[in-house]
């Protein structure tokens, strides 16, 4: 362990990951399993966003935060999992306390942005919200749509869905910087996060945990409420639809919205929202894999990839047909 002497005693310059199995064995197939999905995810969802750029009939709302989100998923995979795959080929299992809080950062940032963008579609918390608003648009009030969804609004949403986790993740990382690490320095994680390194203060973090619980019940419960009042008018506007075959399809499209917010927003929670009840251990890790690979990997299947539009403009994409109608 590398320590420094300061004013307040001994620091800690550099933390251990323990990784996700210690068993040397296992390494060579947890490296195989994780650097395939990393190679599905980065994939898949740059096929996404390439079928998106090249097929104009995909030039619409849902599909504009469908692409922010891809490259939303390929950022928060890429700031934990080659870290992790790097860790495995080597004995060296370190990382220096810069590039820690670099990663939380960074990894908080991304998964700020995610969230944002869901809202702004009913905004990977306001994503996933705004995918909230842009559904209630589409189909409470088809007529006004258009304007009320322009390209104008759709950039001022996706840019303070960004400031706001930018304000979010800088906050944290602030936050914790002013902890002091003085002992032990072993995370038993395979990335830096925030409750792996309360664990490791040796300075109070009763105000971090507070903190992390009032910005993340601001940043989380705002989306969530608007994500369901959203929801909630759009499926009354759906039970009005006359045809069986209209509310079939509507229910569809959002179903898809939902089933991403519920394994999103339960993930964070029971990651987040526990802290000092329990403590951590290698549950935690598999929460991890959920929200930095699960997640990435699922979220084209989930919302893109049964989209026959989609399919068309991905099949012209892979035999290199540019000229799309």
């Amino acid at each position: 362990m590398q320590t420094k002497s300061g004013a307040n005693g001994t620091a800690v310059t550099e933390f251990i990951l323990l990784g996700l199995v210690e068993t040397p064995g296992l390494r060579p197939l947890v490296f195989v399993l994780f650097l395939f999905a990393h190679m599905v995810t980065v994939g898949g969802n740059l096929s996404i966003l390439a079928a998106i750029l090249v097929k104009p009939k995909l030039h619409i709302p849902m599909y504009f935060f469908l692409g922010n989100l891809s490259v939303l998923d390929v950022g928060c995979i890429t700031v934990t999992i080659p870290s992790m795959l790097s860790h495995l080929l080597s004995h060296k299992h370190t990382v220096p306390y810069g590039a820690c809080l670099t990663q939380i950062f960074f990894f908080h940032l991304l998964v700020w942005v995610d969230c944002f963008l869901w809202t702004v579609m009913a905004y990977d918390r306001f994503l996933w919200t705004v995918m909230s608003y842009d559904r209630f648009l589409a189909i409470c009030q088809p007529l006004t749509y258009s304007t009320r969804m322009n390209q104008v609004v759709q950039r001022i949403l996706v840019a303070v869905s960004w400031a706001c986790a930018f304000s979010s993740a800088l906050t944290h990382t602030v936050a914790i910087s002013t902890l002091n690490f003085c002992g032990p320095n072993v995370i038993n994680h395979f990335y830096c996060d925030l409750p792996q390194l309360f664990q490791l203060s040796c300075s109070s973090t009763q105000l971090n945990e507070l903190l992390l619980f009032a910005v993340g019940f601001i940043m989380a419960g705002t989306p969530m409420a608007l994500i369901v009042t959203s929801y909630a008018h759009v499926a009354a506007a759906v039970l009005r639809i006359c045809s069986v075959e209209g509310r079939k399809k509507a229910f569809s499209t959002c179903g898809s919205h939902l089933t991403v917010v519920v394994k999103f927003y339960g993930s964070d929670i029971f990651n987040y929202m526990w802290l000092g009840s329990v403590k951590l251990s290698d549950k935690d890790k598999a929460v991890g894999i959920f929200n930095t690979v699960i997640n990435p990997m699922l979220n084209p299947i989930i919302c893109s990839f049964r989209n026959p539009d989609v399919q068309g403009a991905l099949w012209r994409v892979l035999i290199g047909r540019q000229s799309l109608t």
